[in-house]
């Protein structure tokens, strides 16, 4: 038996065996679930034991997962806490605060008042923006490559992350301005749900999921057709992972995608039009961060920093 197992899969493991269930491990680990399996598959064979059921409805642990799983969380929590450790001990050495991002928080300058507030405060401290692909929901904060990022909720994994609210707003729909529904003021939820969406990766798991808008969609199937149930997935027309992208396809005829309206404005640009979406709860824009890094001195003043800019409007 080989014992040279990766920290990431003892991560996969612990996901599977609390969740029961790959596809929600899965979504959990923003993951597809075809890799998740192989990676489980990969760590049985390095320790020569299955670990896991395979049924119908779900998975159990063997006898050997159940003997595993507490030294799992155990070497996962250990190494954690190193890492947090490293983390900290570079960021006092530098002074430097990665701030992640995948798109600019721009609204009313925000970030210039944040930065301007927090380098007030700890006038030797280095904020350094960061940009990140949408592939990646956390912007950074789950590799680590972030120490603090500005993200849309929700979060996969969400217990690993706090966050403070930076923005509450109006899922608007976004689609080219030949489209019939673009002369309309307004539309409804309902009008929509038969036409392609614009998605994100499927990295980005239950993000992804919320802009396409499956919760409104099962409510909708529901009210439609009760005993039949939910489960129609979404018509995708293509994927998106920048700005730009999802303005080419927008303009292409591709499909028509969400968008919150303080964002609007990055891919109105000519061709494309937004309107309001009747039957929609709204998107929410946070500062979020690891909660092993909440005693972090520059991670705390950040945050403070943008508690403070966001009360004051």
């Amino acid at each position: 038996m080989t014992t040279d197992v990766h920290v990431r899969e003892l991560r996969y493991f612990a996901a599977v065996a609390e969740e029961l269930h790959f596809t929600r491990a899965a979504e959990r680990l923003y993951v597809s679930q075809p890799a998740l399996s192989k990676q489980i598959r990969a760590l049985e064979r390095q320790l020569g034991a299955e670990l896991f059921r395979r049924e119908p409805r779900g998975v159990t642990l063997t006898e050997a997962g159940t003997a595993l799983l507490p030294h799992a969380r155990r070497v996962l929590a250990d190494w954690t806490e190193g890492a947090a450790a490293v983390r900290a001990t570079l960021a006092a050495r530098r002074g430097t605060l990665v701030v992640g991002m995948s798109t600019s928080p721009g609204r009313g300058g925000l970030l210039p008042a944040i930065r301007s507030r927090f380098t007030a405060a700890h006038p030797r401290a280095l904020p350094r923006l960061r940009q990140m692909s949408w592939h990646d929901p956390t912007a950074g904060l789950a590799d680590g490559t972030a120490d603090v990022a500005y993200v849309w909720l929700p979060l996969p994994d969400a217990g690993r992350y706090a966050w403070t609210p930076v923005a509450e707003e109006p899922r608007l729909v976004a689609l080219p301005d030949t489209h019939p529904l673009a002369a309309r003021p307004e539309v409804d939820f309902a009008d929509l749900v038969d036409e392609p969406f614009l998605a994100l990766p499927p990295e980005a798991g239950v993000l992804r999921d919320f802009w396409l808008a499956l919760d409104e969609r099962r409510e909708l199937d529901e009210r439609r057709a009760p005993a039949v149930g939910t489960g129609r997935p979404p018509r995708i027309g293509a994927e998106i992972a920048g700005t730009e992208e999802t303005y080419e396809a927008l303009v292409a005829g591709l499909g028509i995608c969400l968008v919150a309206s303080g964002n609007a404005p990055l891919i109105t640009l000519g061709g494309v039009t937004t309107r309001p979406v009747r039957g929609l709860s709204p998107s929410r824009y946070a500062l979020a961060w690891r909660r092993e890094d909440e005693e972090r001195p520059l991670v705390r003043g950040y945050v403070e920093a943008c508690r403070q800019v966001v009360a004051r409007g």
